[in-house]
């Protein structure tokens, strides 16, 4: 065995990040810079908090107000990545975003919102991605963030359920397309995180009770968690590693 834990280090690199502006987002964005990679913030939403982190990491941060979902220019978002940073070798496809309802009384808009930032936008940020690897003759390394729901049902957000189960999927089909051309493309599934999305389960005392009662590391995660799993995923480290879908859960899913 060679590199030892020079296999894990991004110096030179240029990541992507979809909704690095907070959240999960930021806790992969921060983790990839400390292990020396510039950082390509993408999404709506303040960028000062993520570029300050980055900073201080002594990496670069270039911040682009895109919205994804319906009429985004993924090809145009890459294109100013590369002009700004200098290269693309890592997408990280964090963005997402959650409607909650009875099946009985969910709406078409909230199905569409969803399935076009968490699963659509995934595609076509990682269709564009791989065409600017591709031409370039390069390496390039695709992190998908999953979710628990890609292996449960869940309840009350069947669009949110779909699209996660359809990035596992995807995660597949992608590795097995570019695989052999030198993408890496694998998952990573969060458990329980303290952001946005899970506010209102935080906010319910016997729905956060349920939810920490299953969890034996007994904590809602952190985005921090998730600093280190993205490393290796971007990394050499991870070179032999194809359509993986990585649980980082505090142990969820062994209960």
């Amino acid at each position: 065995m060679t590199g030892g834990l020079q296999a894990f280090s991004l110096a030179g690199r240029v990541a992507l990040v979809t909704g690095g502006n907070s959240g999960l987002g930021q806790g992969m964005a921060v983790g990839l810079a400390a292990a020396g990679a510039d950082i390509v913030s993408i999404g709506p939403g303040n960028p000062a908090e993520t570029a300050a982190a980055v900073t201080a990491q002594g990496r670069r941060l270039h911040a682009i107000a895109a919205t994804l979902g319906q009429g985004a220019d993924y090809a145009g978002i890459v294109a100013e990545s590369v002009r700004s940073l200098g290269r693309a070798d890592i997408l990280v496809n964090n963005a997402g975003i959650i409607r909650r309802a009875d099946a009985t009384e969910f709406s078409e808009q909230d199905w569409d919102d969803v399935i076009d930032v968490n699963l659509k936008a995934c595609f076509f940020m990682s269709q564009a991605f791989a065409r600017h690897v591709l031409a370039a003759g390069q390496r390039g390394k695709i992190i998908n963030v999953a979710s628990m729901l890609s292996f449960q049902g869940g309840i009350r957000v069947a669009s949110y359920t779909a699209s996660k189960s359809g990035v596992a999927g995807l995660t597949r089909l992608l590795a097995n397309e570019w695989a052999a051309r030198g993408i890496n493309v694998n998952a990573i599934a969060p458990g329980y995180f303290a952001t946005a999305n899970t506010e209102a389960l935080r906010a319910d005392a016997s729905r956060s009770r349920e939810i920490l009662g299953r969890i034996p590391a007994g904590r809602w995660g952190e985005p921090s968690d998730l600093a280190w799993p993205a490393v290796f995923l971007a990394s050499a480290a991870s070179d032999y590693m194809h359509g993986a879908i990585m649980p980082v859960d505090g142990g969820w899913l062994t209960r």
